[in-house]
C-alpha cells in the first residue's frame, strides 16, 4: 500500500508581499540623487561624492531588507544570522528571498539590470566579505523602466492629491465654447471646420421652419446645427529644476523631492491632460534638456546657478509648441551666480547678488513675459536677497513666488498647476 505524508505547509513570505509597496516604500532610494562626477572637494563647500554608489544590486538588496526589517517582515534574529553564520538555514533564506524580490521587481518590469566588466583579484574569496559574489553584485547596476517611474509618479500624484483635498481631474476649461463630441450647451449653425456632431432636432426644426412639414424634408446647408461643448485649452509646461551643489548642501536633498514632484506632474499629465506637455530642463552652469526617462538617474554637481541660461532654453522650448498657454515652474534654491557671456564661456560670482547676472536674468525674464510665457517659482530657501529676487522675478512676468520646503513643495505644485483649469484665452 502507498502511503503519502503531508507536512505544514508554511508558505513564502514572497508570496503574501506587496511588492508595490515595497516599491513605493523604495522611492527616495531609488530616486537619490547623490552627486556627481565622484569625490569632490572644495574649500568652501567641503567633500562631495564620497559614499559608495548606490545603484548597484547589492545596494538595492541592503535597501529592500531595510524596508522589510521597518515593516516587521524579518526578525533581528534573521539579520543577525545571516551577518555571523553565513551557513545557516535561515541566512540561507533570507538570501534566496532577497533575490526573488529583485527579481520578481525586474520580471514585473519595473526594474531593469546592465552588466558590468569585473576583474577578479588575485586570492579573491568565492563567498563571505569581499567575495567574488558580493563583488558581482556591485558590479551589477540596476535602472528604473518607464513602467516603474510611471508608478512613482503615480503614487506620489496620489499621496499629493491626498494631502490637498478634493480635486477635480479634466481638462484646462475656458469660458470659450467649441464644437466638440459632449454637448455642453445650446447648438449653434454649422461652419466649416466645426466637428459635426449634429444637433438632429434643432436641423430638423430649422428644415421646416423653411419649407414646411412634409416629406421628404430637404436639407439645406444653413439648416445644419451642431452642438458645442466647452473649448478646452492645452498646456505646455517647462519644469525647471536647479541642479547646481547648494540643491543637496548642508545635509539636505532638495533635489529628489524635486525629482518625485517632475513624475507625478508628468503622470497628470499624461494620464488626465493628454493635450499638453511637459518637458524638463535642468540648470546648473549652463542648462539642457533631458527626457523624463533619465530624470531618475540625474545628480547634482560642483555647479552654479545659470538661472538666465535655464529661462532662455525654457522659452526656446516653449515657443516652438503651438499651445494656448505657456509655462515655467522653476524649483530652485538659490540666487543666480553664472551667466553665459559666449559659447563655451560663463561668467561666476558666487558672492552676493552679481549686478551684472541678475540684469541678465531679468532680461530673460522679461522676453518669457513678452512672449506669453508666465513663470511660477518655488523657492526651497527664504534669506532675504532671496525674497527679493523672487520678488522681482514675480513682477516681471506677472508670476507667482511660493516659499516653501521639501515637505510642502509637491502640494504647492499640484494646487497651482490644477487651479490654472480655468482661464480665459485671448
Amino acid at each position: 500500500m502507498r502511503f503519502t505524508t503531508y507536512s505544514k505547509y508554511k508558505g513564502h513570505l514572497l508570496e503574501s508581499l506587496n511588492l508595490q509597496g515595497l516599491l513605493d516604500s523604495l522611492a527616495d532610494f531609488l530616486l537619490q540623487s547623490g552627486f556627481a562626477g565622484g569625490p569632490y572637494y572644495h574649500p568652501f563647500w567641503g567633500d562631495f561624492g564620497v559614499d559608495e554608489p548606490h545603484d548597484n544590486l547589492e545596494a538595492l538588496r541592503q535597501a529592500i531588507l531595510q524596508k522589510l526589517l521597518e515593516t516587521g517582515q524579518v526578525t533581528p534574529e534573521m539579520l543577525k544570522a545571516l551577518a555571523e553564520e553565513p551557513d545557516e538555514e535561515g541566512a540561507r533564506q533570507l538570501a534566496e528571498l532577497l533575490d526573488d524580490i529583485v527579481q520578481r521587481l525586474i520580471e514585473e518590469g519595473y526594474l531593469s539590470t546592465e552588466q558590468l566588466p569585473q576583474v577578479p583579484t588575485e586570492g579573491q574569496p568565492v563567498t563571505g566579505p569581499g567575495s567574488i559574489g558580493k563583488g558581482a553584485s556591485r558590479s551589477i547596476k540596476f535602472n528604473l523602466t518607464q513602467k516603474g517611474l510611471d508608478f512613482l509618479g503615480y503614487k506620489t500624484l496620489k499621496a499629493l492629491l491626498g494631502s490637498i483635498g478634493k480635486s477635480s481631474f479634466g481638462a484646462h476649461e475656458t469660458p470659450e465654447l467649441a464644437t466638440g463630441v459632449e454637448a455642453e450647451a445650446v447648438s449653434k449653425k454649422y461652419e466649416f471646420g466645426d466637428t459635426m456632431n449634429l444637433d438632429v432636432p434643432a436641423t430638423l426644426k430649422k428644415a421646416i421652419e423653411r419649407e414646411g412639414l412634409g416629406v421628404p424634408i430637404n436639407l439645406d446647408y444653413d439648416d445644419l446645427h451642431v452642438h458645442q461643448s466647452e473649448y478646452r485649452s492645452s498646456c505646455a509646461t517647462v519644469l525647471m529644476l536647479d541642479c547646481s551643489h547648494s540643491m543637496i548642501l548642508y545635509g539636505e536633498d532638495r533635489f529628489t523631492p524635486a525629482k518625485k514632484v517632475a513624475l507625478a506632474l508628468a503622470h497628470l499629465i499624461r494620464t488626465q491632460y493628454p493635450g499638453d506637455t511637459l518637458r524638463v530642463v535642468l540648470f546648473h552652469d549652463g542648462a539642457e534638456e533631458i527626457p523624463l526617462a533619465e530624470l531618475a538617474t540625474a545628480q547634482v554637481g560642483p555647479y552654479h546657478t545659470n538661472t538666465a541660461e535655464g529661462f532662455r532654453l525654457a522659452r526656446r522650448i516653449l515657443l516652438a509648441q503651438k499651445k494656448d498657454m505657456r509655462q515655467i515652474i522653476m524649483i530652485t534654491d538659490g540666487k543666480p551666480s553664472a551667466i553665459t557671456v559666449g559659447p563655451g564661456h560663463v561668467y561666476k560670482n558666487p558672492m552676493g547678488l552679481d549686478p551684472r547676472i541678475l540684469s541678465e536674468t531679468y532680461r530673460e525674464v522679461t522676453l518669457c513675459r513678452r512672449s506669453g510665457i508666465q513663470v511660477n517659482t518655488f523657492m526651497l530657501a527664504q534669506d532675504y536677497a532671496l525674497v527679493e529676487f523672487v520678488k522681482k522675478v514675480s513682477e516681471l512676468c506677472r508670476g507667482k513666488a511660493y516659499f516653501t520646503s521639501t515637505v510642502t513643495l509637491g502640494q504647492y505644485i499640484m494646487m497651482d498647476f490644477l487651479r490654472r483649469k480655468t482661464r480665459r484665452v485671448s
